[in-house]
């Protein structure tokens, strides 16, 4: 069964808060759950599915649906992929609405690690003990990833730079943004370096806060009164050591990109917007590459000279300032990827950035690490006319 065209996103909100040392994580997830229905046009009432990850507290699905007061639950997902959860969610959101087990399906996000200060790796995690003895972080796993990059392919630090570029770019236009200020290759490469090659403005922001999205069915989105984004494709795909055979040169999104552009019926070059993950500049730059948007090892010669900056680049990305210099939610952030991919499908991005005719965009999703293991998640929506 497909899930082109069985489901549309009618809901998004983005926490406007970037540091919530006063606010619950339950909270956070109700208001950003609030946020999309209203958005929607719906309640709380409405929902009969609910998705969450490994952010919700306590039980998960089972703490947060009672929280909320979602007593007419007929389905809920809590599928754990990190940070690509939320895009993956949506595709499955999608395909529990094309079998007739929900109709609307709510899926949220919430944590506030500014404020806790949450460290890496947990202490729960069971690889842990294996790996943190070595030192293993998620800078120095990313770090692995840029420097095999730049060994293999010749991949340079000023490449790498021009993806924060066009970032603040983007940024200095979103208000809530937390990094607003437009920065150059040069600032780029005179910050401090975090794990060789990746400064500290190749690297993401830490943010609270949250968001949330709402799927619904075909018959339910005819019944709202806001404009329609369609769910074309969705893939999904996970990599690990192997057993320590590891090849740092690609990501999981080289199989979770082709299986949503399949689906989908579309190709990289369909494509007028993409939300791509963005934890460090590396892990956009391999993206670009395994979805297919120009060959592989030819994607810093892809991103350079603005290419990346909507109005003026051959790909406009994360025109929201993406987790680079607007919001990375509880080190989480394949929400806002989608949230921002909606804004530009219904038009409701910031005028400066807004993509002309923008009817088809993709949102990707990394969660974990490239150096070590993660999941990928890709999507490709439409604007329904």
């Amino acid at each position: 069964m497909s899930i082109k065209g069985k489901a549309y996103i009618a809901g998004a909100f983005e926490h406007p808060l970037r540091k919530a040392p006063d606010v619950s994580t339950p909270q956070l997830h109700a208001e950003c759950a609030m946020g999309a229905l209203a958005d929607a046009g719906l309640s709380l009432d409405d929902v009969d599915g609910y998705f969450c990850a490994g952010d919700a507290p306590g039980f998960g699905g089972l703490s947060m649906a009672d929280y909320l007061g979602l007593t007419g639950l007929s389905h809920v997902d809590s599928t754990e992929t990190g940070g690509s959860s939320y895009i993956l969610h949506v595709g499955h959101a999608a395909q529990a609405i094309a079998m007739g087990k929900c109709t609307v399906a709510l899926i949220t996000l919430a944590g506030r690690p500014r404020s806790e200060q949450v460290r890496w790796p947990r202490p729960n995690s069971f690889e842990g003990p294996f790996e943190a003895w070595c030192g293993g972080s998620t800078h120095n796993t990313y770090g692995m990833a840029a420097q095999r990059h730049m060994h293999e392919y010749g991949t340079t630090s000023e490449q790498l730079a021009w993806i924060k570029v066009a970032a603040s770019h983007h940024a200095q236009h979103n208000e809530h943004a937390m990094l607003r200020d437009v920065v150059t290759v040069e600032d780029v490469l005179e910050a401090p370096m975090i794990s060789d090659p990746l400064h500290r403005l190749d690297c993401c922001v830490v943010t609270d806060g949250g968001g949330a999205l709402v799927v619904v069915a075909p018959e339910v989105m005819r019944s709202l009164d806001r404009p329609a984004v369609r769910i074309l494709g969705a893939g999904e795909a996970v990599k690990g050591q192997t057993g320590g055979k590891v090849d740092l040169t690609y990501s999981a999104a080289a199989k979770s990109g082709p299986a949503a552009f399949a689906e989908a019926g579309v190709t990289p070059s369909d494509i007028k917007y993409a939300s791509i993950y963005d934890s460090f500049t590396i892990t956009v730059l391999m993206q670009i590459e395994d979805l297919g948007f120009c060959e592989k090892g030819k994607g810093g010669a892809f991103v350079t000279d603005g290419n990346l900056i909507s109005g003026s680049g051959k790909l406009p990305f994360n025109t929201d300032g993406g987790g680079l210099c607007n919001n990375h939610p509880t080190n989480r952030g394949g929400m806002t990827k989608v949230i921002e991919a909606v804004r530009q499908l219904r038009g409701e991005a910031h005028p400066a950035v807004q993509v002309a005719n923008c009817d088809l965009a993709l949102a990707t999703g990394i969660g974990g690490s490239l150096g070590i293991r993660h999941g990928a998640a890709t999507l490709i929506m439409e604007r329904a006319a």
